[in-house]
């Protein structure tokens, strides 16, 4: 993102709220589009929060190193060089202040704008409505403190509990298989038939024999075809399944040994790329997924399983046998 007008700031050292959070918390805008400043600094005023700066990208580009707020917003949707330079070192300033980032840009620059900001855990969200970004202060406010998110719909309040509540049962059935326990689960594991010692090198090789292998991808890419076929003949909000799509992608992508962009998963999912990363944020704290750094270019960054949602799949399919190629 190239930047030639003059540097835009509109400081605004609110008076502090005596109710909510707004008296431990404020939060830092940065933005290109003076509307999109003004309607962030309304949307924060009237979730109870202080804005303690609004100003144009240029202010971070140029590096200059005012103090950060407790929250930091960043809307950049184009990048250069110099918009990437900039916030890999907010993202390093926010890692050591314990500020959280809220930064929203476009599908085509997500890929950059995720593999420079590895530091400090943000949260990125896609081509956001006004709400996206409401639901993405609520979370980063309801880790400080409790928030009144006035203009925050019934309808998003629900999407984000269920999507909290559906990874975290997807992660508990994947620990309980790992553990041998939960009987029912769709990835619960078969006990090893091998008697054998914790501590003995032989004994856990006969236990990793014991895995199975994940499946055939052509399958797999079969699979998640069918399941978008769907959609030709049904709104697809009827079947989506964004955990489920994700995890079968990264399955598929594992067998044939490539690499998945987050761009890509965010595709792969069948949702909007701001609710998909949601999806993957939280899938990734729920330890079911894991950011690889590319090793030749530490610009790129890549999304895998980790190694026990791996198993988990392998051991699913294995399950199903030859059933699992009538599946929709």
């Amino acid at each position: 993102m190239t930047v030639h007008a003059p540097i835009q700031a509109d400081f605004c050292y609110d008076a502090p709220h005596k109710d909510g959070v707004g008296l431990a918390t404020t939060v830092s805008i940065f933005a290109d589009s003076g509307h999109l400043r003004e309607t962030l600094r309304e949307d924060v005023l009237a979730a109870g929060v202080n804005v303690r700066e609004a100003a144009s990208l240029a202010v971070l580009i140029e590096g200059a190193a005012r103090p950060l707020g407790d929250v930091v917003m960043v809307d950049c949707p184009e990048v250069d060089g110099a918009a990437l330079a900039a916030l890999s070192r907010l993202d390093l300033r926010a890692a050591k202040s314990g500020a959280r980032l809220i930064v929203t840009t476009s599908l085509d620059s997500l890929d950059d704008v995720f593999a420079c900001m590895d530091t400090s855990d943000p949260l990125l969200l896609v081509n956001p409505r006004r709400s996206d970004r409401l639901v993405a202060l609520g979370q980063v406010l309801a880790r400080r403190g409790p928030a009144r998110l006035r203009e925050l719909s019934e309808e998003d309040r629900l999407m984000l509990i269920r999507l909290t509540e559906q990874v975290s049962k997807i992660a508990e059935r994947v620990d309980r298989s790992s553990s041998g326990a939960g009987e029912g689960s769709a990835f619960r594991f078969a006990a090893p038939s091998h008697e054998f010692n914790p501590g003995d090198d032989q004994g856990e090789r006969l236990v990793r024999a014991s895995r199975p292998s994940l499946p055939d991808p052509r399958l797999v890419r079969r699979i998640l075809r069918q399941r978008q076929l769907r959609a030709r003949f049904f709104d697809a909000e009827l079947f989506a399944d964004p955990a489920w799509d994700m995890l079968l992608d990264l399955t598929a992508a594992r067998a044939e040994h490539t690499r998945v962009s987050v761009t890509s998963l965010c595709i792969a999912s069948g949702v909007p790329p701001t609710t998909a990363l949601r999806w993957i944020s939280q899938m990734t704290e729920a330890g079911l997924f894991e950011r690889i750094e590319d090793e030749s270019d530490r610009r790129r960054a890549f999304i895998a399983l980790t190694e026990k949602a791996a198993e988990a799949m392998a051991r699913y399919f294995a399950e199903l046998g030859r059933n699992a190629s009538r599946l929709v």
